[in-house]
This record gives structure tokens, C-alpha cells and sequence, in this order.
């Protein structure tokens, strides 16, 4: 009789070790996802990068580069 009490303590000892690591992954996934969706957010704001603010600036330039083409084109067709 003294075993009993101990086997049902191991079956329920084993059933929750199998909810615990059942519910580890979606868990975890969960929690990679919510980090990795602050983290976004925060990249809202004016970048520090120095390439990005390179690579606006040239944006920026080659804009204004197509404006004035524009505006040359215009003139020689007048």
C-alpha cells in the first residue's frame, strides 16, 4: 500500500512535466514575437545609422538633380 500513493505522485509529477514543456515552445515563440515587435517601434524615430542618413542625403540629391533636368528641358524646348 505504500507504494501507491508514491505512483500516483510520479504520474501527476510526469503529467505536469509534459504541460510544462508542451507549453515551453508556443511560450517562448510568443515572447520572441512581442520582443521583436517593440523592437520595431522603436526604429520609428530618425535614424542614427550613418549609412541610412547617407543614403537619404543621396536620395535627397538625386531628386533635386532630376528637378533640374526638368527645369533645363523645359527652358530648351521654349
Amino acid at each position: 500500500m505504500g507504494l501507491v500513493p508514491a505512483r500516483n505522485e510520479e504520474t501527476r509529477m510526469q503529467a505536469v512535466f509534459l504541460a510544462l514543456s508542451a507549453l515551453a515552445c508556443p511560450v517562448a515563440m510568443g515572447g520572441m514575437m512581442w520582443m521583436m515587435m517593440r523592437g520595431s517601434k522603436k526604429d520609428t524615430g530618425q535614424s542614427t545609422d550613418p549609412r541610412q542618413q547617407q543614403v537619404q542625403q543621396l536620395r535627397e540629391e538625386v531628386e533635386q538633380l532630376k528637378s533640374d533636368r526638368a527645369g533645363q528641358r523645359a527652358e530648351w524646348a521654349q
